[in-house]
Protein backbone atom coordinates (compact mmCIF):
# COMPACT_ATOMS: atom_id res chain seq x y z
CA UNK A 1 0.00 0.00 0.00
CA UNK A 2 1.41 2.88 -1.13
CA UNK A 3 1.82 5.87 1.54
CA UNK A 4 -0.44 8.92 2.00
CA UNK A 5 2.03 12.02 1.99
CA UNK A 6 0.80 15.42 3.75
CA UNK A 7 -0.19 18.12 2.32
CA UNK A 8 3.08 19.80 3.60
CA UNK A 9 4.75 17.28 1.47
CA UNK A 10 2.87 18.17 -1.73
CA UNK A 11 3.05 21.97 -1.13
CA UNK A 12 7.03 21.47 -0.78
CA UNK A 13 7.40 19.07 -3.72
CA UNK A 14 5.38 21.45 -5.76
CA UNK A 15 7.18 24.40 -5.18
CA UNK A 16 10.27 22.27 -5.72
CA UNK A 17 9.32 21.55 -9.15
CA UNK A 18 7.39 24.80 -9.77
CA UNK A 19 9.70 27.59 -8.83
CA UNK A 20 12.47 26.95 -11.54
CA UNK A 21 9.37 26.63 -13.49
CA UNK A 22 8.32 30.22 -12.92
CA UNK A 23 11.71 31.66 -12.99
CA UNK A 24 11.97 30.22 -16.66
CA UNK A 25 8.61 31.10 -17.45
CA UNK A 26 8.81 34.79 -16.03
CA UNK A 27 12.80 34.56 -18.32
CA UNK A 28 10.75 34.09 -21.31
CA UNK A 29 8.22 37.04 -20.73
CA UNK A 30 11.40 38.59 -20.25
CA UNK A 31 12.00 39.01 -24.14
CA UNK A 32 9.37 40.14 -25.08
CA UNK A 33 9.33 42.37 -22.09
CA UNK A 34 12.97 43.36 -23.12
CA UNK A 35 11.65 43.87 -26.96
CA UNK A 36 8.45 46.00 -25.88
CA UNK A 37 10.77 48.80 -23.76
CA UNK A 38 13.29 49.03 -26.46
CA UNK A 39 10.72 49.39 -28.99
CA UNK A 40 8.42 51.67 -26.94
CA UNK A 41 11.70 54.20 -27.15
CA UNK A 42 10.96 54.64 -31.20
CA UNK A 43 7.94 55.88 -30.66
CA UNK A 44 4.24 55.01 -29.93
CA UNK A 45 3.94 53.80 -33.62
CA UNK A 46 6.59 51.09 -33.36
CA UNK A 47 5.44 49.90 -29.99
CA UNK A 48 1.93 49.98 -31.44
CA UNK A 49 3.14 47.92 -34.46
CA UNK A 50 5.14 45.65 -32.58
CA UNK A 51 2.22 44.81 -30.30
CA UNK A 52 -0.06 43.28 -33.88
CA UNK A 53 3.30 41.72 -34.92
CA UNK A 54 3.83 39.54 -31.42
CA UNK A 55 0.84 38.92 -30.81
CA UNK A 56 -0.33 37.28 -34.19
CA UNK A 57 3.02 35.65 -34.31
CA UNK A 58 2.42 34.44 -30.42
CA UNK A 59 -1.29 32.87 -31.81
CA UNK A 60 0.11 31.20 -34.31
CA UNK A 61 3.38 29.43 -32.40
CA UNK A 62 1.68 29.28 -29.00
CA UNK A 63 -0.90 26.89 -31.33
CA UNK A 64 1.82 24.48 -32.41
CA UNK A 65 3.47 24.72 -28.41
CA UNK A 66 -0.43 23.42 -27.40
CA UNK A 67 0.24 20.36 -29.46
CA UNK A 68 3.71 19.68 -27.90
CA UNK A 69 2.47 20.90 -24.68
CA UNK A 70 0.89 16.33 -24.56
CA UNK A 71 4.26 15.45 -24.34
CA UNK A 72 3.80 16.59 -20.77
CA UNK A 73 1.10 14.64 -19.43
CA UNK A 74 2.22 11.20 -21.45
CA UNK A 75 5.48 11.72 -20.32
CA UNK A 76 4.65 12.18 -16.62
CA UNK A 77 2.04 9.04 -16.87
CA UNK A 78 4.59 6.88 -18.52
CA UNK A 79 7.56 8.19 -15.93
CA UNK A 80 5.27 7.50 -13.27
CA UNK A 81 4.37 3.82 -14.88
CA UNK A 82 8.43 3.53 -15.21
CA UNK A 83 7.33 2.53 -18.73
CA UNK A 84 10.93 3.81 -20.66
CA UNK A 85 9.52 2.65 -24.35
CA UNK A 86 6.35 5.01 -23.90
CA UNK A 87 8.27 7.97 -22.67
CA UNK A 88 10.68 7.54 -25.74
CA UNK A 89 7.23 6.96 -28.06
CA UNK A 90 5.54 10.46 -26.71
CA UNK A 91 8.48 12.67 -26.59
CA UNK A 92 10.33 11.72 -30.27
CA UNK A 93 6.54 12.01 -31.76
CA UNK A 94 5.49 15.15 -30.02
CA UNK A 95 8.38 16.66 -31.62
CA UNK A 96 7.51 15.25 -35.12
CA UNK A 97 4.09 16.92 -34.36
CA UNK A 98 5.65 20.12 -33.33
CA UNK A 99 7.97 20.95 -36.05
CA UNK A 100 5.17 19.47 -38.80
CA UNK A 101 2.96 22.37 -37.44
CA UNK A 102 5.88 25.00 -37.78
CA UNK A 103 5.87 23.90 -41.82
CA UNK A 104 2.23 24.43 -41.92
CA UNK A 105 2.13 27.65 -39.91
CA UNK A 106 4.67 29.12 -42.34
CA UNK A 107 3.08 30.57 -45.37
CA UNK A 108 0.38 32.16 -42.85
CA UNK A 109 3.08 33.88 -40.92
CA UNK A 110 4.57 34.88 -44.45
CA UNK A 111 1.18 36.31 -45.22
CA UNK A 112 0.69 38.43 -41.76
CA UNK A 113 0.96 42.18 -43.29
CA UNK A 114 -2.28 41.01 -45.90
CA UNK A 115 -3.52 39.86 -42.67
CA UNK A 116 -3.41 42.96 -40.63
CA UNK A 117 -4.93 45.27 -43.64
CA UNK A 118 -7.58 42.53 -44.31
CA UNK A 119 -8.56 42.99 -40.51
CA UNK A 120 -8.16 47.12 -41.40
CA UNK A 121 -5.38 48.23 -39.71
CA UNK A 122 -3.67 51.17 -39.78
CA UNK A 123 -1.13 50.23 -43.18
CA UNK A 124 1.54 51.86 -41.96
CA UNK A 125 1.44 49.74 -38.65
CA UNK A 126 0.51 46.85 -40.72
CA UNK A 127 3.78 47.56 -42.55
CA UNK A 128 6.06 47.82 -39.37
CA UNK A 129 4.29 44.38 -37.99
CA UNK A 130 4.88 42.33 -41.23
CA UNK A 131 8.25 42.71 -41.32
CA UNK A 132 8.91 41.50 -38.08
CA UNK A 133 6.38 38.69 -38.39
CA UNK A 134 8.21 37.51 -41.57
CA UNK A 135 11.92 37.94 -39.77
CA UNK A 136 10.82 36.14 -36.81
CA UNK A 137 9.14 33.27 -38.51
CA UNK A 138 13.01 31.90 -38.57
CA UNK A 139 12.50 31.28 -34.80
CA UNK A 140 9.28 28.99 -34.60
CA UNK A 141 10.83 25.69 -35.58
CA UNK A 142 13.39 25.92 -32.37
CA UNK A 143 10.99 27.58 -30.55
CA UNK A 144 8.63 24.54 -31.36
CA UNK A 145 10.89 21.81 -30.91
CA UNK A 146 11.84 23.30 -27.46
CA UNK A 147 8.34 23.45 -26.40
CA UNK A 148 8.54 19.67 -26.36
CA UNK A 149 12.30 19.00 -25.41
CA UNK A 150 11.21 20.98 -22.23
CA UNK A 151 7.64 19.75 -21.91
CA UNK A 152 9.78 15.98 -21.60
CA UNK A 153 12.62 17.77 -19.17
CA UNK A 154 9.73 19.07 -16.80
CA UNK A 155 7.75 15.87 -16.67
CA UNK A 156 11.38 14.25 -15.54
CA UNK A 157 11.37 16.68 -12.42
CA UNK A 158 14.47 18.32 -13.97
CA UNK A 159 13.09 22.06 -14.28
CA UNK A 160 16.08 23.80 -12.57
CA UNK A 161 18.14 23.28 -16.41
CA UNK A 162 14.98 25.08 -18.14
CA UNK A 163 15.40 28.13 -15.58
CA UNK A 164 19.09 28.47 -16.64
CA UNK A 165 18.59 27.76 -19.97
CA UNK A 166 16.00 30.06 -20.60
CA UNK A 167 17.78 33.09 -18.73
CA UNK A 168 20.93 32.43 -21.00
CA UNK A 169 17.94 32.46 -23.82
CA UNK A 170 16.81 36.08 -22.27
CA UNK A 171 20.27 37.68 -21.79
CA UNK A 172 21.11 37.01 -25.27
CA UNK A 173 17.83 38.39 -26.55
CA UNK A 174 18.59 41.44 -25.02
CA UNK A 175 22.31 41.97 -26.11
CA UNK A 176 21.13 41.31 -29.65
CA UNK A 177 17.96 43.63 -29.20
CA UNK A 178 20.44 46.47 -27.91
CA UNK A 179 22.77 46.24 -30.80
CA UNK A 180 20.57 45.46 -33.67
CA UNK A 181 17.76 47.82 -32.66
CA UNK A 182 19.42 50.73 -33.02
CA UNK A 183 22.77 50.13 -34.17
CA UNK A 184 25.35 49.85 -31.28
CA UNK A 185 28.53 47.68 -31.70
CA UNK A 186 29.16 48.75 -34.77
CA UNK A 187 25.54 46.82 -36.39
CA UNK A 188 23.37 48.48 -38.44
CA UNK A 189 19.77 50.15 -37.12
CA UNK A 190 17.31 47.71 -38.20
CA UNK A 191 14.89 48.63 -35.33
CA UNK A 192 11.76 46.59 -35.49
CA UNK A 193 13.86 43.43 -37.99
CA UNK A 194 16.43 43.61 -35.11
CA UNK A 195 14.23 42.76 -32.59
CA UNK A 196 13.01 39.98 -34.44
CA UNK A 197 16.81 38.72 -35.41
CA UNK A 198 17.27 38.64 -31.41
CA UNK A 199 14.31 36.32 -31.12
CA UNK A 200 15.34 33.96 -33.29
CA UNK A 201 18.64 33.81 -32.35
CA UNK A 202 17.68 33.56 -28.61
CA UNK A 203 15.21 30.50 -29.93
CA UNK A 204 18.15 28.75 -31.68
CA UNK A 205 20.35 29.21 -28.74
CA UNK A 206 17.55 27.58 -26.16
CA UNK A 207 16.64 24.75 -28.22
CA UNK A 208 20.32 23.82 -29.19
CA UNK A 209 21.04 23.97 -25.11
CA UNK A 210 18.43 21.70 -23.89
CA UNK A 211 18.75 19.23 -26.30
CA UNK A 212 22.09 18.78 -25.63
CA UNK A 213 21.22 18.20 -22.07
CA UNK A 214 18.48 15.82 -22.66
CA UNK A 215 20.87 13.39 -24.40
CA UNK A 216 23.87 14.22 -22.21
CA UNK A 217 22.85 14.11 -18.52
CA UNK A 218 22.83 10.42 -17.24
CA UNK A 219 19.81 9.81 -14.96
CA UNK A 220 17.72 10.88 -18.87
CA UNK A 221 19.75 8.69 -21.04
CA UNK A 222 17.80 5.26 -21.05
CA UNK A 223 15.27 6.99 -22.47
CA UNK A 224 17.00 7.36 -25.60
CA UNK A 225 14.60 10.13 -27.15
CA UNK A 226 16.52 10.82 -30.18
CA UNK A 227 17.16 6.76 -31.17
CA UNK A 228 16.26 6.16 -34.47
CA UNK A 229 14.61 9.12 -34.59
CA UNK A 230 13.36 9.58 -38.21
CA UNK A 231 11.43 6.43 -38.31
CA UNK A 232 7.69 7.24 -37.83
CA UNK A 233 6.08 5.63 -34.67
CA UNK A 234 1.83 6.16 -36.09
CA UNK A 235 0.17 4.95 -32.60
CA UNK A 236 2.22 7.24 -30.35
CA UNK A 237 2.31 9.47 -33.17
CA UNK A 238 -1.89 9.54 -33.28
CA UNK A 239 -1.89 9.51 -29.58
CA UNK A 240 0.14 12.91 -29.22
CA UNK A 241 -2.42 14.26 -32.00
CA UNK A 242 -5.60 13.16 -29.95
CA UNK A 243 -4.53 14.51 -26.60
CA UNK A 244 -2.78 17.56 -28.29
CA UNK A 245 -5.34 19.40 -30.47
CA UNK A 246 -7.41 19.82 -28.39
CA UNK A 247 -5.11 21.08 -25.26
CA UNK A 248 -3.99 23.35 -28.65
CA UNK A 249 -7.24 24.44 -29.37
CA UNK A 250 -8.05 25.44 -25.42
CA UNK A 251 -4.53 27.28 -25.55
CA UNK A 252 -5.57 29.14 -29.11
CA UNK A 253 -9.39 29.83 -27.82
CA UNK A 254 -8.13 31.84 -25.07
CA UNK A 255 -4.91 33.68 -27.23
CA UNK A 256 -7.14 34.20 -30.00
CA UNK A 257 -9.47 36.04 -27.95
CA UNK A 258 -6.58 38.66 -26.66
CA UNK A 259 -5.70 38.77 -29.82
CA UNK A 260 -8.88 40.02 -31.34
CA UNK A 261 -9.29 42.12 -28.53
CA UNK A 262 -5.75 44.26 -29.82
CA UNK A 263 -7.87 44.23 -33.40
CA UNK A 264 -10.62 45.71 -31.19
CA UNK A 265 -8.53 48.01 -29.80
CA UNK A 266 -6.63 48.95 -33.09
CA UNK A 267 -9.95 50.60 -33.59
CA UNK A 268 -10.18 52.49 -31.28
CA UNK A 269 -6.60 53.96 -31.46
CA UNK A 270 -2.65 53.75 -32.03
CA UNK A 271 -3.05 55.73 -28.44
CA UNK A 272 -5.20 52.74 -26.75
CA UNK A 273 -3.56 49.74 -28.98
CA UNK A 274 -0.44 50.76 -26.95
CA UNK A 275 -1.86 51.12 -23.65
CA UNK A 276 -3.44 47.89 -24.28
CA UNK A 277 -0.15 46.27 -25.48
CA UNK A 278 1.89 47.38 -22.10
CA UNK A 279 -0.90 46.02 -19.26
CA UNK A 280 -1.14 43.19 -21.54
CA UNK A 281 2.89 42.42 -20.50
CA UNK A 282 2.20 43.28 -16.67
CA UNK A 283 -1.00 40.97 -16.51
CA UNK A 284 1.50 38.96 -18.58
CA UNK A 285 4.32 38.68 -16.61
CA UNK A 286 1.96 37.72 -13.30
CA UNK A 287 0.05 34.99 -15.01
CA UNK A 288 3.41 33.03 -15.56
CA UNK A 289 3.45 31.90 -12.14
CA UNK A 290 0.07 30.70 -12.13
CA UNK A 291 0.52 29.07 -15.63
CA UNK A 292 3.95 27.98 -14.13
CA UNK A 293 2.19 26.03 -10.97
CA UNK A 294 -0.93 24.36 -13.51
CA UNK A 295 1.92 23.42 -15.57
CA UNK A 296 3.31 21.07 -12.01
CA UNK A 297 0.41 20.52 -11.95
CA UNK A 298 -0.11 18.63 -15.17
CA UNK A 299 3.19 16.78 -14.11
CA UNK A 300 2.27 15.72 -10.74
CA UNK A 301 -1.00 14.21 -11.26
CA UNK A 302 0.05 12.94 -14.22
CA UNK A 303 2.78 10.98 -12.16
CA UNK A 304 0.32 9.89 -9.96
CA UNK A 305 -2.24 8.61 -12.90
CA UNK A 306 0.55 7.10 -13.86
CA UNK A 307 1.19 5.27 -10.41
CA UNK A 308 -2.46 4.30 -9.82
CA UNK A 309 -2.05 6.62 -6.63
CA UNK A 310 -5.64 8.26 -6.35
CA UNK A 311 -5.05 10.06 -3.03
CA UNK A 312 -1.93 11.41 -3.84
CA UNK A 313 -3.38 12.58 -6.85
CA UNK A 314 -6.37 14.73 -4.90
CA UNK A 315 -3.91 16.14 -2.39
CA UNK A 316 -0.92 16.93 -4.77
CA UNK A 317 -3.82 18.73 -7.35
CA UNK A 318 -5.63 20.42 -4.59
CA UNK A 319 -1.87 21.71 -3.36
CA UNK A 320 -1.76 23.45 -6.76
CA UNK A 321 -5.04 24.73 -6.35
CA UNK A 322 -4.59 26.58 -3.16
CA UNK A 323 -1.10 28.11 -4.64
CA UNK A 324 -2.65 29.60 -7.25
CA UNK A 325 -5.18 30.86 -5.38
CA UNK A 326 -2.67 32.74 -2.89
CA UNK A 327 -0.70 34.47 -5.79
CA UNK A 328 -3.47 35.69 -7.55
CA UNK A 329 -4.91 37.22 -4.83
CA UNK A 330 -1.14 38.75 -4.39
CA UNK A 331 -0.45 39.55 -7.75
CA UNK A 332 -4.86 41.23 -8.41
CA UNK A 333 -4.32 43.27 -5.19
CA UNK A 334 -0.82 44.94 -7.03
CA UNK A 335 -2.53 45.57 -10.32
CA UNK A 336 -5.32 47.83 -8.06
CA UNK A 337 -2.82 49.30 -5.55
CA UNK A 338 0.37 50.71 -8.21
CA UNK A 339 -1.23 50.83 -11.33
CA UNK A 340 0.87 53.46 -12.13
CA UNK A 341 4.45 52.25 -11.52
CA UNK A 342 3.89 49.27 -13.65
CA UNK A 343 3.07 50.95 -16.63
CA UNK A 344 5.68 53.76 -16.09
CA UNK A 345 8.10 51.04 -16.54
CA UNK A 346 7.48 50.99 -20.29
CA UNK A 347 6.71 54.17 -21.64
CA UNK A 348 9.45 56.72 -22.84
CA UNK A 349 9.06 60.11 -20.89
CA UNK A 350 10.60 61.69 -23.75
CA UNK A 351 7.21 60.88 -26.21
CA UNK A 352 4.72 63.53 -25.63
CA UNK A 353 2.49 60.45 -26.40
CA UNK A 354 3.45 59.39 -23.15
CA UNK A 355 0.86 60.54 -20.50
CA UNK A 356 -1.52 59.51 -22.97
CA UNK A 357 -0.73 55.74 -22.61
CA UNK A 358 -0.56 56.22 -19.17
CA UNK A 359 -3.89 57.68 -18.38
CA UNK A 360 -5.48 54.80 -21.00
CA UNK A 361 -2.99 51.83 -19.18
CA UNK A 362 -4.25 52.52 -15.96
CA UNK A 363 -7.97 51.70 -15.61
CA UNK A 364 -6.96 48.48 -17.71
CA UNK A 365 -4.83 47.68 -15.21
CA UNK A 366 -7.68 47.99 -12.74
CA UNK A 367 -10.49 45.18 -14.57
CA UNK A 368 -7.06 43.19 -14.86
CA UNK A 369 -6.67 42.95 -10.99
CA UNK A 370 -10.46 41.95 -10.27
CA UNK A 371 -10.03 39.00 -13.08
CA UNK A 372 -6.67 37.92 -12.19
CA UNK A 373 -8.14 35.10 -9.50
CA UNK A 374 -10.40 34.11 -12.48
CA UNK A 375 -7.87 33.61 -14.92
CA UNK A 376 -5.29 31.93 -12.52
CA UNK A 377 -8.23 29.55 -11.34
CA UNK A 378 -9.08 28.46 -15.57
CA UNK A 379 -5.52 27.65 -16.35
CA UNK A 380 -4.78 25.53 -13.11
CA UNK A 381 -8.35 23.70 -13.50
CA UNK A 382 -7.83 23.14 -17.14
CA UNK A 383 -4.14 21.68 -16.44
CA UNK A 384 -4.98 19.40 -13.80
CA UNK A 385 -7.53 18.00 -16.12
CA UNK A 386 -4.85 17.16 -18.52
CA UNK A 387 -2.92 15.39 -15.72
CA UNK A 388 -5.62 12.97 -16.52
CA UNK A 389 -5.70 12.79 -20.31
CA UNK A 390 -8.62 15.21 -19.73
CA UNK A 391 -8.47 17.13 -22.94
CA UNK A 392 -11.62 17.74 -25.29
CA UNK A 393 -14.40 18.64 -22.95
CA UNK A 394 -12.10 21.70 -21.42
CA UNK A 395 -11.54 22.45 -24.98
CA UNK A 396 -15.07 22.81 -25.91
CA UNK A 397 -15.35 24.66 -22.04
CA UNK A 398 -12.74 27.14 -23.90
CA UNK A 399 -14.40 27.50 -26.88
CA UNK A 400 -17.58 28.51 -25.04
CA UNK A 401 -16.03 31.06 -22.93
CA UNK A 402 -14.31 32.96 -24.84
CA UNK A 403 -15.91 32.92 -28.37
CA UNK A 404 -19.77 32.83 -26.94
CA UNK A 405 -19.29 34.85 -24.15
CA UNK A 406 -15.48 36.81 -23.96
CA UNK A 407 -15.16 38.20 -27.85
CA UNK A 408 -19.08 39.17 -28.26
CA UNK A 409 -19.01 40.84 -25.17
CA UNK A 410 -15.76 42.63 -26.00
CA UNK A 411 -17.11 43.79 -28.74
CA UNK A 412 -20.37 45.00 -27.62
CA UNK A 413 -19.28 46.27 -24.52
CA UNK A 414 -15.77 48.09 -26.42
CA UNK A 415 -17.46 48.92 -29.73
CA UNK A 416 -21.23 48.79 -30.05
CA UNK A 417 -21.44 51.08 -26.58
CA UNK A 418 -18.65 52.84 -27.29
CA UNK A 419 -16.86 52.11 -24.28
CA UNK A 420 -14.02 51.52 -25.64
CA UNK A 421 -10.67 49.76 -23.83
CA UNK A 422 -12.77 49.62 -20.74
CA UNK A 423 -15.55 47.63 -22.38
CA UNK A 424 -13.23 45.25 -25.04
CA UNK A 425 -11.23 44.18 -21.08
CA UNK A 426 -14.38 43.88 -19.47
CA UNK A 427 -15.76 41.44 -22.21
CA UNK A 428 -12.63 39.75 -22.01
CA UNK A 429 -13.00 39.26 -17.71
CA UNK A 430 -16.46 37.61 -18.41
CA UNK A 431 -14.75 34.93 -20.46
CA UNK A 432 -11.91 34.08 -18.23
CA UNK A 433 -14.48 34.05 -15.31
CA UNK A 434 -16.81 31.62 -17.28
CA UNK A 435 -14.05 28.88 -18.36
CA UNK A 436 -12.99 29.14 -14.48
CA UNK A 437 -16.42 28.37 -13.27
CA UNK A 438 -16.24 25.03 -15.72
CA UNK A 439 -13.13 23.72 -15.63
CA UNK A 440 -12.72 23.77 -12.12
CA UNK A 441 -16.20 22.40 -11.73
CA UNK A 442 -15.72 19.76 -13.86
CA UNK A 443 -12.08 18.64 -11.93
CA UNK A 444 -13.59 19.05 -8.95
CA UNK A 445 -16.58 16.41 -9.90
CA UNK A 446 -14.24 14.53 -11.43
CA UNK A 447 -12.43 14.19 -7.87
CA UNK A 448 -15.78 13.87 -5.51
CA UNK A 449 -17.18 11.01 -7.42
CA UNK A 450 -14.30 9.09 -8.14
CA UNK A 451 -14.32 9.76 -12.11
CA UNK A 452 -10.05 9.35 -11.77
CA UNK A 453 -9.96 5.64 -13.98
CA UNK A 454 -6.62 4.36 -14.27
CA UNK A 455 -5.25 2.00 -17.09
Amino acid sequence: MRKVETWAHHTRASLALGLPLVGANLAQMGINFTDTVMLGRLGAETLAASVLATGFFFIVLITGMGLAQAVLPMAAQAIGANDDINVRRSVRMGIWVALGFGVLSAPLLWSAEAVFLALGQNPELSALAGIYVRTVMLGAFPALMLAAVRAYISAAERTQIVLWITLAGVLLNALFDYALIFGNFGLPRLEIAGAAIASVASNLFMCAAIVVYAIRLPALKKYQIFVRFWRADWSALWDVIRLGVPISLTILAEVAMFTVAAVFMGWVGTIPLAAHGIALQITGIAFMIPLSLAQVGTVRVGLYYGRADRENLKIAGRSILVLGIGFAVFSGAAFLLFPRPLVGVYLDWDDPKALEILAYAVPLLAIAGAFQLVDSLQILGSNLLRGLKDSRIPMIYAVISYWVVGVPTSYFLGITLGWGGMGVWTGLAAGLLVAAVLMCLRYARREKLGLVTFR
